[in-house]
């Protein structure tokens, strides 16, 4: 079986590849565009394609973290 894989772009989406179920914050399933093996969610807020990244990123400038924050604890 696949495994789902999700790569972080440099001040860009999130890249999800193998078999996710996408759904909304109501449960409501989102279908993903067919024959695609990887899909693009926006991170930034920006796109009007959501929960999928439109490219909008490049437009507004958004800067992300560049690094994950290490645990405290």
């Amino acid at each position: 079986m696949d495994e789902v894989k999700i790569k972080i772009a440099t001040n860009g989406p999130y890249l999800v590849s193998g078999p996710i179920a996408l759904s909304d914050a109501d449960g409501i399933a989102i279908a993903i565009p067919e024959g695609r093996a990887t899909v693009a969610l926006c991170r930034c807020g920006g796109s009007v394609n959501k929960p999928f990244c439109d490219g909008t990123h490049s437009k507004i400038g958004f800067d992300a973290a560049s690094k994950a924050v290490a645990e405290s604890g």
